[in-house]
């Protein structure tokens, strides 16, 4: 179980998904089902959703978050949102680095310190994520592939300006694809990142960052996961999309059939 100096996030990644209308219902489902949940939560949306979205959970406990970010303020940058926009919106959160953003779009680890430094500037809290992917897991190459995204990424900061800063590990093998790490996997990886951030900014700022497992989280393995005890919660994709499955996993210390 994740240490008192750290307080659990549970964070849903909508990736491309929902309507309007469907993203206000499932908002409004974990709005009135995060009572008693043992952690924080939040939910990362959709551009197109977080105004409304931000309505719903006005006035509630659950975090609001975006997907990504552009690293200028304002500009000839189409089709990009600014740091500024999502707050203006009413977020309070967001997703830097996503594997799928770093595949699929080209995100370098020089783009996520760029995003990074974007994001606290305007008070956001981000969620960092790094992995490997399935051959560099194979080739063993794992841990280093984890201190370079995390050196990269948190190039130039000293430990007080990353205090809002989480991380997420996501092995990319584990994504969508419905195997997950096992939780002796998913604690050695994020014991690594944690002794590497103590090496990178002192053992206090390493004792009190939260690092979330992400990678196929679902109903029927958090409990497992989240008794390991350097994981801090989990950043969830497709079961976040599904209401009842979330928030059992936003109440994963909670007994079987229980919600």
């Amino acid at each position: 179980m994740t240490s008192p100096l750290r307080r659990p996030l549970i964070a849903g990644n909508w990736k491309m998904h929902l309507t309007l209308a469907q993203s206000v219902d499932l908002a409004r489902a974990v709005k009135d089902g995060c009572a008693g949940a043992p952690g924080e939560v939040a939910v990362c949306v959709p551009f197109t959703a977080v105004s409304v979205v931000a309505q719903v959970l006005k006035g509630s406990p659950v975090k609001l978050g975006a997907q990504d970010l552009f690293w200028e303020a304002q500009g000839a940058f189409t089709g990009e949102v600014s740091a500024g926009m999502l707050v203006d919106a009413g977020a309070q959160a967001v997703v830097i680095g996503h594997s799928e953003r770093r595949r699929l779009f080209g995100d370098t680890d020089e783009a996520v310190n760029r995003k990074l430094r974007a994001a606290l500037a305007a008070e956001l809290m981000p969620i960092v994520c790094v992995g490997e992917t399935l051959q560099e897991r194979e080739e063993q190459r794992t841990f280093k592939v984890l201190q370079t995204q995390l050196e990269g990424g948190l190039k130039g900061f000293a430990p007080a300006d990353l205090s809002r800063v989480v991380i997420a590990y996501e092995p990319v093998w584990a994504i969508g694809t419905g195997k997950t790490a096992t939780p002796d996997q998913a604690q050695e990886a994020h014991l690594f990142i944690r002794k590497t951030c103590a090496r990178l900014y002192g053992e206090g700022f390493a004792a009190g960052l939260r690092i979330l497992y992400g990678g196929s989280v679902k109903a029927e393995n958090v409990d497992a996961l989240m008794a390991q005890p350097d994981l801090d919660g989990a950043l969830v994709g497709g079961d976040s999309l599904k209401a009842q499955s979330f928030l059992r996993i936003m109440h994963f210390n909670a007994p079987a059939g229980a919600k």
